[in-house]
């Protein structure tokens, strides 16, 4: 098997709500649109997608037919979680988890979108030595080779 494509898509009875948030707050435009499903794309290179889903819909089976982001987190990696934390708290955001740095090898924050699906923002940084450990060896050196914890 080949994979084209691979997305997260959260089912939302707040489609537009949800459109709304993902355009004015992260780099996406809409690809396709409608009241019931819309498709995200990162206006930049490498593209990234995301799509919004009414749980109501027909093309959703039946007993699925609800909303469910329980246990949904995305991750966003980005070049400086300094400057989008403090863009994202000044915007309103809730703020989940404040900035900060973790030993595993992440400067991060968490806030949330308008579904209550977590939203984890993150800076890859040098693990701690006791975290070093576990990672495999190319991980590892691609973290170091990253810029330091920005603390």
């Amino acid at each position: 098997m080949r994979i084209d494509s691979l997305y997260p898509v959260i089912m939302t009875s707040e489609v537009a709500r949800s459109k709304a948030f993902w355009t004015a707050h992260f780099p996406f435009v809409v690809a396709f649109d409608s009241d019931w499903y819309v498709s995200l794309k990162a206006d930049q290179q490498p593209a990234f997608e995301l799509a919004l889903l009414d749980p109501d819909h027909p093309t959703v089976p039946e007993a699925f037919r609800r909303q469910c982001h329980g246990g949904l987190i995305i991750n966003i990696e980005v070049d400086d979680v300094d400057a989008e934390y403090e863009r994202l708290r000044k915007s309103g955001l809730p703020m989940h988890l404040s900035l900060r740095s973790e030993d595993f090898g992440q400067r991060h924050f968490i806030t949330s979108d308008p579904n209550g699906v977590l939203i984890d923002v993150i800076k890859i940084i040098p693990p701690s030595a006791e975290y070093a450990s576990q990672y495999d060896d190319e991980t590892l050196k691609s973290m170091r080779a990253s810029p330091g914890d920005e603390t």
